[in-house]
């Protein structure tokens, strides 16, 4: 699902997303070139800046339109994160991603930039970097479901993340539906402590509080917490995902294989070797 999601079903909101954290780091980049940041006038100033010139930069969640700031005079400005042979564009996008599912941390932020060598970026910046994609990804997350969705599928995978301190295993839920127009999207995800009937009918009333309406058919695994909470909370036909239940049939069909392949072993071999007893003793 997060392949579809870069690959255009959600690019906007993710390519939204990551154009906002770059003209943060552009700032602050630019900031420590001319020596004061914009508006401010203070005597460490070198240089102002005169206006931004265009370019596009391709990554994977399309093509973003890079609005570079210009200098007046002195060096021109050029974002690290455009250098070749250097993982920004892979470090950027997935700071967004994981804020979309484990919320924005300032110190992921501060990792970032510190992984792409910008210096100067002060805590009110990296603050309010992460504000504004907090309120972006709260956007995205909280946004109403309008019109009907007649196909919808659940799914878990569980995560290793880390959680005051320590790093424990959590379930993040994805609901992912066919719109009445034929569009695809994902309209909702959470993460929680365990994949439970209880979190799974919290989560599924949250989509119906968003206006989840119009379900002709429901697919998920065979999660029995989860088929509760769907004949609970959303009232509509479930059906078994064929891709689980292809998964667990050549996974039961291969345990049953093996186990008639290799039979355990037979008295005669699993019997510990005896001690002789040496001659003439």
């Amino acid at each position: 699902m997060s392949s579809r999601a870069r690959a255009g079903e959600h690019g906007d909101l993710l390519r939204d997303a990551v154009g906002l954290v770059v003209r943060e780091l552009m700032e602050a980049e630019v900031a420590t070139l001319t020596g004061a940041g914009r508006g401010e006038r203070t005597p460490e100033r070198v240089t102002n800046l005169n206006g931004y010139r265009e370019r596009a930069w391709e990554t994977r969640v399309g093509e973003i339109d890079l609005q570079i700031p210009r200098t007046r005079s002195g060096p021109a400005y050029f974002p690290s994160f455009l250098e070749p042979r250097r993982r920004c564009e892979q470090a950027i996008v997935s700071v967004v991603m994981e804020a979309y599912v484990n919320g924005v941390s300032t110190r992921k932020v501060d990792r970032l930039v510190e992984q792409l060598g910008i210096q100067g970026m002060s805590k009110d910046r990296v603050s309010r970097m992460c504000r504004d994609l907090d309120e972006h990804v709260q956007q995205f997350r909280d946004r109403p479901l309008e019109g009907a969705y007649p196909y919808l599928w659940l799914d878990a995978k569980h995560l290793k993340v880390r959680d005051r301190g320590r790093v424990v295993s959590k379930a993040l839920v994805i609901a992912y539906a066919v719109h009445d127009t034929g569009r695809r999207e994902v309209i909702g995800l959470d993460l929680g402590e365990v994949e439970s009937e209880a979190f799974w009918t919290e989560f599924l009333r949250g989509l119906r509080a968003r206006g989840l309406t119009g379900l002709r058919l429901v697919i998920s695994d065979h999660h029995e917490g989860l088929k509760t909470a769907i004949a609970r909370v959303l009232d509509a036909p479930w059906q078994r995902c064929c891709v689980h239940f292809a998964t667990a049939t050549c996974t039961a069909t291969a345990d049953r294989l093996n186990a008639a392949w290799c039979p355990p072993p037979c008295a005669r071999c699993s019997t510990p070797p005896t001690a002789t007893k040496p001659a003439g003793a």
